[in-house]
């Protein structure tokens, strides 16, 4: 017998000697390449690039297994930010850190180094995969020796035992933000949040700006804990007596639990400026787009943190505002907020709400994020008219940290088109779930920040 004929009859022995053999003969015969598209990207990132969707559509990217490869490896980027700094989508031109370096994809999914992704790169979008837990320690070790050996189509250049590391990135420990040099920075706290317990409140901070100020960027960072910091405005007609004093801290319940009314009065003049959910937040608009601040602005400060240990926990927040020079504003960023209040959702159920949006003038949606609460599995948001109607634009799944995604180049609403907005909720509860300000009630919200032509 000679040693090809040996080999093949081995390889059909192993083949019919139980269900997991043959996977284990495939994966020992799988290129380095194959793992990453078989393994990583079919898993994780298929779903949202694929032709035809607006996820691949916004990023020109399809990474189904006919065209991947072709479109990642040597490619520039869609994004101007990175493609001006010279980045590939994958780089083929340098092997080991430098190719690394000049690799989009490692940017975009290095979820360890997002202090850095944000700090350095705010116009390089929203981390990936969107919406879903971040790669796993292995998987980017896996996709790190890849990159760094040139990114071949074929051959074997990593260690498929890399692969057996699933473990996460775990944020370090809350650090305060620096203050801004041309800008404004509030603090929030510190605080405590007595056991079991979820404490709500508001801060009212004058900025005795004399002059209209306009803002390019909000940076948040947030004790551990927090379920969500936001910034609000107030209306402009609201009455004088509704408007709280000065830096005094104001809960949303007392201590037994109860709600306090006039806090509450006072959030029905709230217009929201800015917020997250995530423990740190970094946006910049695009250039020549800045929110106006106008002449006397008072904000309110709001924090909610969620205690569910038998000892009291600390809740932080800090806010920086950078100021943009009037000059170079060409567009006035807003903010919307598309909430459904009419929730009932039935006990021991799964129940699917559906809202539908549209716009009475032309947009242009430079930011979109989801806001509900802990029995939320599903957020969607799909395009409503012109020749996109039906597609997907955001979903998360995530309710304590939705993905934040942002859209370069926005994405441009003509009047009369929108969103349809469905969120799906598991109540494993004994009571009907309604809408409520409280992590165990309900909230249905889409945000996004837009300007008009």
């Amino acid at each position: 017998m000679t040693r090809d004929f040996l080999l093949l009859v081995l390889s059909l022995f192993l083949a019919s000697c139980g269900e997991d053999s043959p996977v284990l003969v495939k994966a020992e015969s799988r290129s380095t390449w194959g793992i990453i598209q078989e393994d990583i990207f079919a898993a994780r990132c298929v779903g949202c690039h694929t032709a035809g969707t607006s996820f691949a559509e916004k990023s020109a990217l399809v990474l189904t297994a006919d065209v991947a490869y072709s479109q990642l490896v040597g490619q520039a980027p869609a994004n101007e930010a990175a493609k001006a700094e010279g980045l590939m989508r994958v780089s083929d031109q340098s092997q080991g850190l430098p190719g690394l370096l000049r690799s989009y994809l490692w940017e975009k999914v290095n979820a360890p180094d997002q202090e850095h992704f944000f700090a350095d790169h705010p116009y390089y979008g929203a981390l990936m995969p969107l919406g879903g837990q971040p790669l796993s320690n292995g998987e980017l070790a896996f996709l790190r020796a890849w990159i760094e050996a040139g990114a071949p189509e074929t051959g074997t250049v990593a260690d498929p035992a890399l692969l057996a590391d699933e473990s996460h990135y775990e944020r370090p420990e809350f650090k305060p933000l620096p203050k801004p040099e041309n800008g404004i920075q509030f603090h929030l706290g510190p605080f405590d949040v007595q056991p079991n317990f979820e404490r709500e409140l508001f801060s009212m901070v004058a900025l005795y700006n004399d002059e209209e100020l306009f803002v390019e960027r909000f940076e948040i960072s947030m004790q551990s804990g927090s379920h969500h910091f936001l910034l609000y405005s107030f209306q402009d007609e609201t009455p004088a007596e509704r408007m709280p004093a000065p830096n005094e801290i104001r809960d949303l319940r007392d201590e037994q639990g109860v709600y306090v009314f006039d806090t509450v009065r006072t959030m029905l003049f709230h217009q929201p400026i800015v917020g997250s959910q995530w423990p740190f937040f970094d946006f910049n608009f695009p250039a020549g787009v800045a929110m106006r601040l106008p002449k006397g602005m008072r904000f309110d400060l709001n924090s909610h943190y969620i205690n569910r240990t038998d000892e009291p926990t600390v809740g932080e927040a800090y806010i920086n505002l950078y100021y943009a020079d009037p000059a170079e504003v060409q567009h006035e960023a807003k903010i919307f907020g598309l909430s459904n209040f009419d929730i009932a959702l039935p006990a021991g159920k799964v129940t699917t709400l559906s809202e539908q949006y549209r716009f009475p003038e032309r947009m242009h949606i430079m930011q979109l994020m989801s806001h509900a609460h802990e029995h939320m599995t599903e957020f969607r948001v799909e395009l409503m008219g012109g020749d996109r109607d039906g597609e997907l634009v955001y979903i998360a799944y995530d309710w304590e940290h939705p993905p934040i995604l942002e859209l370069d180049p926005p994405l441009v609403m003509e009047p009369g088109q929108g969103f349809k907005v469905e969120a799906t909720y598991d109540n494993w509860t004994g009571r009907e779930l309604n809408f409520g300000f409280l992590s165990e009630d309900e909230m249905m919200i889409l945000y996004g920040f837009f300007y008009t032509d």
